[in-house]
């Protein structure tokens, strides 16, 4: 491999980007962790690691240049947008090659009621009607939108414990870090009666089990869709980024638009 002359910037946050830096360590690649920062207690990888913005695609240029970075591997959560706009941009300009770590969208089975929307404001104004215990498994990021639909009591699944309370006047918090199971979000939902589920496609396994756990309950499900981002090279395993990281554009990898074909929640 031609770790040698290769210096790696991994822009992380997920399960995936973890494998990555763990496959990274034991090859002795030279690379660098980046997590945005939006966790409180992230998890500890085996590469120097920095935390935090850039600053923009201006920011991210400069980051890129003074610390010699030849490759970068976006192995973000799939709705981190700005982030992944901001890196094709950003290595584009600096002549630096990009390779997206991705995982594939989940699909529907037989025996789901799912509605997809594109958006989050989409899907609070797809819970326009009485009130319903909701399961909102989006994050925090997001969670002031449903401020419109304060009808509904929200069960939140948040990785930690927000600093200050929700704007939401009904609702319960559960703090937990994936991966989940079948039999605990089964748990869950009965314990707090849901009756609907609004999430993310953010793909991968570790967070699947509340689509199991929906689909045997019998659980609508309001499912938004992944943002749309630009043309980029993206791969779906570990194995392909370092092949890609070896031997350049000979690694089989795809080249195309991500739009709707996240640490879950």
């Amino acid at each position: 491999m031609k770790s040698a002359m290769n210096n790696v910037l991994i822009l992380g946050g997920t399960s995936e980007a973890s494998a990555l830096a763990k496959a990274f360590a034991s090859r002795s690649i030279p690379a660098v962790f980046s997590y945005a920062g939006r966790v409180t207690t992230p998890k500890a990888q085996p590469l120097p690691t920095r935390v935090g913005g850039f600053g923009g695609i201006e920011g991210l240029k400069s980051w890129l240049a003074e610390n010699g970075i030849t490759h970068l591997v976006d192995a973000t959560h799939p709705f981190a947008a700005q982030m992944s706009r901001h890196a094709v941009q950003a290595a584009a300009d600096s002549d630096i090659e990009l390779i997206a770590l991705t995982r594939p969208a989940w699909q529907p089975v037989t025996g789901d009621r799912w509605q997809r929307v594109a958006s989050v404001e989409a899907a609070v104004d797809a819970l326009t009607g009485p009130p319903e215990r909701i399961l909102l498994a989006i994050g925090r990021m997001h969670l002031t939108a449903f401020t419109a639909q304060p009808q509904h009591h929200y069960l939140l699944r948040l990785v930690d414990t927000p600093e200050t309370s929700p704007p939401l006047p009904h609702h319960t918090i559960t703090v937990d870090r994936g991966p989940f199971s079948l039999e605990g979000d089964l748990d869950l939902l009965r314990e707090h009666g849901i009756q609907h589920l609004v999430c993310k496609n953010a793909g991968g396994e570790g967070a699947m089990s509340k689509l199991a756990a929906a689909r045997q309950m019998g659980l609508p499900v309001l499912m938004i869709e992944r943002p749309e981002l630009p043309q980029r090279r993206e791969v779906h395993s570990v194995d392909a980024v370092l092949s890609w990281l070896a031997h350049g554009n000979d690694a089989h990898d795809s080249l195309h638009d991500d739009h709707g074909t996240d640490l879950g929640v």
